[in-house]
């Protein structure tokens, strides 16, 4: 792994441009765990620009977990047909339920209780624990992978975002003073700069101490 040095100048260095540059969401306005649940179960596997009018529309019928515990199946299916990804909508259901049944309407704040939650899987459990509760979780996906893949010159798969290896690389580079604004620069860097085809590198405030990033500045 880098330097302390380094590790500490790409923390900086992400979250300065992170408060610049964040793409604004409603999601990202509060502090809500509910709200912040969610919009992630809203947002698997479905663009954010989809998710938003739905997220308000839900919102608007069920403003609290309780009031979705008891929404109708039917009900809550017609709010989100046009999201797709139908068997999302039982789970959702089911996910209030138990959390008004077994956590009084709160929703837990560990990666490892919202787990136990239905179909609430390591990603969403680490980003409700991180952008509710400010929790120093790291945050994999394709994405952020691909970040970390380009930073260190490391052979990215699809596996990647599971795997020990990359996990434990993104727990030590978290900024554990602010691992919300991090991990929300990060996710943003990867959308907006790092993507996966032609990177912007000439505008990626790491380009300096990226192997991918000084490679492209070489070749120029």
């Amino acid at each position: 792994m880098n330097s302390s040095s380094t590790i500490h100048q790409l923390r900086e260095t992400l979250i300065e441009w992170g408060r610049d540059n964040l793409r604004v969401y409603p999601w990202r306005e509060t502090r809500e765990p509910y709200h912040i649940l969610l919009a992630e179960v809203l947002l698997h596997r479905t663009r954010a620009d989809q998710v938003v009018p739905i997220y308000h529309r839900v919102l608007e019928r069920y403003p609290t977990v309780h009031a979705l515990a008891a929404a109708q199946l039917e009900d809550l299916a017609d709010l989100l047909r046009s999201l797709g990804l139908h068997w999302r909508v039982p789970l959702l259901l089911e996910m209030a339920r138990e959390v008004v049944s077994r956590f009084g309407g709160d929703i837990p704040a560990s990666v490892e209780m919202l787990r136990t939650l239905p179909g609430i899987g390591l990603y969403i459990a680490a980003a409700t624990s991180c952008f509710a509760f400010d929790r120093p979780e790291p945050i994999l996906d394709t994405n952020t992978v691909r970040v970390l893949g380009r930073l260190f010159r490391l052979d990215v798969q699809e596996s990647s975002r599971k795997s020990r290896k990359f996990r434990t690389i993104m727990a030590e580079l978290l900024d554990r003073d602010r691992p919300r604004l991090f991990n929300l620069a990060l996710l943003d860097l990867a959308a907006l700069i790092c993507t996966p085809a032609m990177p912007a590198c000439h505008r990626c405030p790491l380009q300096s101490i990226c192997l991918y990033g000084s490679q492209y500045a070489t070749a120029k």
